[in-house]
């Protein structure tokens, strides 16, 4: 039992390691220097889940040290033993042939590696061959004291953390106070403990890669689907002697790096003009309806959004890869809607319409936005709820 307990986890830690490709890194960081091009000039970065000997940020960052200008690089790596792969780990010949080896810290210890302005093998250039590294007291986990200290170290944290650790990685981050980057789910915007931050505008969606798959790669035999796989060898992705190759449609980038993207306005029709013009036969046919629970009119796509419109909408989430906080205001979302705070667009139905929609339809909940339609209360995927500036009629 032990050892099937052991092999499960195992399984579980290789279904969560998600390589990023050197491509989906370099457009983002290119988005960031279109803005700014000394964003990363004098700073600190840190790479908290990436050892440069798999890593493309490690390899990225390492090689775009002097081009960048930055101050210092440090990357951090997990102790296999820590993260349920120890079976399946083998010492890398960068680590084997270093002197300070040790075979038992090596399974139980994390690594740093860190890069300064140091020509440490006299190539006449700082790059990844002037990497120093040494083993951490611990095995790397982000949430350790002395990972945490690096993170108040740093100027900017930047990699792809586990997927199931997301929520408390980005309140790490936040908790540190440091400018970051980082890969998550889309669905994540709907997140509790994400959304309010979204909201804040403490953080927002990345440049890149928001309407597109991005391809990872991922420790032989995990498990991924054949569709996937085959979709990421037509990106340019064939399973090789390393990795399997899998296309996420769902993943992208989150950031509190600025952009010029995030303040591009969204191009919009007006209501009569949707009602008329859209492609959307949906529209067309029914118009912009009113939810029974909202003072709100629902909007199906995003394309749809009236640009005349002064009232709230209900918006699908991928509103957010699109938004621009100088052209709308976010004023919350339903279904984790946090109804101890008033929202003066939102009406709770009567206890007899709870009762009832509820037996009609097992997945009504109050919060959720919902039309009436024969009786029963049919609910939307979740929305965003939204209102237009318009600050051109203000000017």
């Amino acid at each position: 039992m032990a050892g099937n307990s052991s092999l499960g986890r195992a399984k579980a830690a290789k279904n969560d390691e998600f390589y990023t490709q050197w491509r989906d890194i370099e457009q983002e960081m290119n988005a960031y220097l279109e803005f700014d091009p000394d964003v990363f000039r004098g700073k600190t970065v840190l790479l908290p889940c990436d050892d440069p000997e798999w890593s493309n940020f490690a390899k990225f960052f390492a090689l775009h040290f002097e081009e960048y200008g930055l101050k210092k690089l440090i990357s951090t790596s997990y102790a296999p033993n820590s993260n349920a792969g120890g079976e399946f780990y083998a010492p890398t010949l960068f680590e084997l042939d270093d002197p300070q080896y040790d075979a038992e810290k090596s399974m139980e210890r994390g690594r740093m590696f860190v890069l300064e302005h140091a020509d440490l093998n006299g190539d006449g250039r700082v790059n990844i061959d002037d990497l120093k590294w040494s083993y951490l007291e611990g095995d790397g986990d982000f949430r350790s004291a002395e990972v945490t200290a690096l993170r108040d170290e740093a100027d900017i944290v930047i990699t792809n953390p586990p997927f199931s650790l997301f929520r408390e990685f980005v309140g790490w981050l936040v908790e540190g106070g440091v400018r970051f980057s980082v890969i998550g789910n889309n669905n994540a915007i709907t997140y509790k403990e994400i959304f309010p931050l979204i909201q804040s505008n403490r953080l927002w969606k990345g440049a890149t890669a928001n309407a597109t798959d991005m391809v990872f790669g991922v420790p032989k035999g995990s498990d991924i689907k054949p569709a996937d796989a085959a979709k990421a060898e037509r990106l340019g992705y064939p399973a090789d002697e390393i990795y399997d190759y899998t296309r996420l449609g769902n993943s992208c980038w989150f950031t509190n790096i600025e952009h010029g993207r995030r303040h591009e306005p969204l191009q919009l029709m007006t209501m009569a003009d949707n009602l008329r013009y859209s492609k959307h036969k949906q529209l067309i046919e029914n118009g912009y309806l009113t939810y029974d629970n909202y003072d709100a009119i629902e909007v199906p796509f995003v394309d749809a959004i009236p640009s005349d419109y002064t009232g709230v909408m209900g918006v699908p989430i991928t509103f957010l890869d699109k938004y621009n906080p100088d052209q709308f205001e976010l004023l919350g979302r339903d279904g984790d809607l946090d109804l101890s705070v008033t929202y003066d667009f939102f009406t709770p139905p009567c206890a007899e319409d709870e009762d009832k929609y509820k037996r009609a339809n097992r997945t009504w909940r109050v919060q959720n936005a919902y039309i009436v339609t024969g009786g029963v209360a049919q609910t939307a995927y979740k929305r965003i709820f939204i209102r237009n500036l318009h600050k051109e009629q203000k000017a």
